[in-house]
């Protein structure tokens, strides 16, 4: 066999695990409930055994999609700064976060017992998640585009309370607004005044 042949089995595998990760994904945001894993499989277009060769369990498949959901966060804090200016990445984030709230609504039930028995992290992912804030926030102080006296605490519990009262996507243009508004609170006095 070739070494081409035996790359071919291993990508195949990993496009099948992606399109699991993002079926996964768009079914648990869209969910009111849990979805099967049989509703999982067949929206990635794959087989359960597929599915199960992958991600064993429920809690398996869970576990890869929140920690898939909470790396895009972290990591795509410093790529929106790398591509725009801090207050534009910084409400780009929140957007990002607002997905990722909605994707935890169909998987609460599995998640919830993983916190507890201490499979997640709950700690550990909010002090990853602040750092990201942190990292935006700490860019927009430099440029003079954040207000200095805000904290990543203000910011997460801001987004809390925003995703809670207007959850996505049932409530997308009222979280909009109420975003715009946090960020319009974010910007210093001085900006405020000349927008």
């Amino acid at each position: 066999m070739s070494e081409a042949e035996l790359r071919t089995p291993r990508a195949d595998a990993a496009r099948n695990r992606d399109q699991l990760l993002a079926a996964a994904t768009r079914a648990f945001a869209s969910a009111e409930s849990e979805p099967s894993m049989r509703a999982i499989a067949r929206q990635a277009g794959v087989g359960i055994a597929t599915l199960y060769r992958h991600f064993p369990t429920r809690e398996s498949l869970v576990d890869a999609v929140y920690r898939d959901q909470v790396v895009r966060l972290t990591t795509g804090a410093h790529e929106l700064l790398g591509q725009l200016p801090p207050a534009t990445a910084m409400r780009r984030w929140m957007d990002s976060f607002g997905d990722w709230i909605a994707t935890k609504n169909g998987m609460l039930d599995t998640l919830h017992t993983m916190i507890e028995s201490g499979h997640i992290g709950h700690a550990e992912t909010r002090a990853e998640l602040l750092k990201a804030v942190t990292t935006i926030l700490d860019a927009g102080h430099a440029a003079g585009d954040l207000r200095a006296d805000v904290t990543a605490e203000d910011i997460a519990a801001s987004l809390i309370g925003i995703f809670t009262v207007a959850p996505r996507p049932e409530q997308e243009a009222q979280a909009d607004r109420l975003l715009n508004l946090l960020m319009d609170g974010l910007r210093p006095a001085a900006r405020q005044a000349q927008s």
